[in-house]
């Protein structure tokens, strides 16, 4: 969220971000409010502060004996006090209309962000591992859980409908393996565990920067018709310090959360509707960082290497892009994606995105600190990443660790969570 003075003086870096996420914005609407807003207040502080000065002389008028010239001036101010009241609910519905349009007004894009229009102008920052060779024909995740009875898709269906899945036996343990295990890795990385709710209220997603805009990609429920299913841990985990000052000394705070997540995904219909790529529930372990705008940038890069590292202590071939300006979410200012090797589709496919907000969810959410005693508030910069998603980290596992009699191998990092087994299936 931008402050509206900042939008007032800054027009031209607001239009210059918006050119380069090719985003949809009606800046010039915005300003005109911005600048009645600004016409009406100036005509409500000249009233009251008229109707001030006239209730001091209506007090001398009667003081004096002129009880006549006091009644009547009296009886001009009740007529301007109507006016005021005008105003003032003017205004205030003015300013409910400003802060519902800056809510849909994306973060800015830092400098070092490639300019590109889709996923395509992505550049490749860094890889990592080498990319298995297998001497017999390899199975996707679907067919080696499926036929292992690991997964069951058709029981998910049956249960609550498409994209859901039942994960059993050895999968449903390796699930559950993965979890402790990067939960394990987060806390050794500095970071504070928690168990947050998994249904948040409309100012929580406020806060994040999911509504309005992507309401229709949230589950909500109808009792009460304020609450959601999470879509992730950052909303409850980064709301932790709504409307809160922080002092110098809390941090930078560091938090991880395993939570289940829910996603409508309104618009994604007939992408990855085989496995488990794209459920409407999944798991994930999340990162999330508080720190000074200072430490920013810094902060973004060490959260996105304690991401990379799972993938590395698991043995996954991976690679870190870093998002174009026009495929960058809507909050973030810089992100990377880390993305895992998958064989049976021969290419690389998204496992966490790492992301760097600024004080874009800290202005939303009111989340400040005080830098020394005595000195005024500033907001917190928010980062936050998946460290990893669970159930696109169990696909990598299934399909790099495939053997050819249709086993699959453990990662050795994961066999101490596995009981010490070295294979499943």
């Amino acid at each position: 969220m931008h402050s509206r003075r900042f939008i007032e003086d800054e027009p031209e870096v607001i239009r210059s971000a918006l050119t380069a996420r090719n985003h949809s914005f009606d800046l010039n609407s915005l300003l005109e409010e911005l600048e009645r807003r600004k016409t009406l207040r100036g005509d409500l502080e000249s009233l009251q502060a008229k109707r001030n000065a006239g209730s001091k002389e209506v007090g001398q008028l009667f003081k004096s004996g002129q009880r006549e010239e006091g009644q009547k001036l009296r009886e001009e101010l009740a007529g301007l006090g109507d006016r005021i009241d005008t105003l003032e609910e003017q205004v205030k519905e003015l300013e409910e209309s400003i802060d519902t349009e800056i809510l849909g007004l994306p973060n800015l894009v830092a400098s070092d962000v490639p300019v590109g229009n889709d996923e395509s102008d992505n550049v490749e920052v860094a890889s990592w591992g080498e990319i298995p060779s297998f001497d017999f024909e390899v199975s996707d995740h679907h067919s080696l859980g499926e036929e292992r009875d690991l997964f069951d898709f058709e029981r998910g269906a049956k249960i609550t409908g498409a994209r859901f899945s039942v994960l059993k036996g050895e999968a449903a343990r390796m699930n559950r393996a993965l979890m402790a295990f990067m939960l394990d890795h987060a806390v050794a990385e500095g970071y504070h565990e928690v168990v947050p709710p998994f249904i948040v209220n409309d100012q929580s997603l406020t806060g994040t920067g999911q509504l309005p805009k992507f309401a229709d990609d949230l589950f909500r429920l109808t009792k009460p018709d304020n609450y959601f299913l999470i879509p992730t841990a950052e909303v409850p985990v980064t709301n932790l310090h709504r409307d809160e000052i922080l002092s110098a000394e809390q941090l930078p705070a560091r938090y991880t959360a395993y939570t289940p997540c829910f996603r409508a995904e309104a618009g994604s219909y007939g992408r990855d509707t085989r496995g488990l790529i794209r459920q409407h529930q999944f798991e994930k372990v999340e990162l999330v960082q508080l720190v000074r705008p200072e430490e920013s940038e810094q902060a973004h890069e060490a959260l996105t290497a304690h991401a990379e590292e799972v993938l590395r202590m698991l043995e996954l071939p991976y690679r870190k892009m870093i998002l174009c300006s026009g495929d960058i979410g809507f909050g973030a200012m810089k992100c990377y994606d880390l993305e895992v090797w998958l064989p049976a589709q021969a290419s690389y496919r998204e496992i966490s995105s790492c992301s760097n907000f600024g004080e874009f969810q800290a202005r939303r959410a009111n989340i400040r600190f005080r830098p020394e005693t005595g000195a005024k508030p500033q907001f917190v910069h928010t980062i936050n990443g998946s460290g990893l998603a669970i159930g696109r980290t169990l696909v990598a596992i299934f399909e790099n660790y495939q053997k050819e009699d249709g086993t699959i191998g453990v990662p050795s990092a994961l066999r101490p969570y596995m009981g010490g087994r070295t294979s499943i299936g």
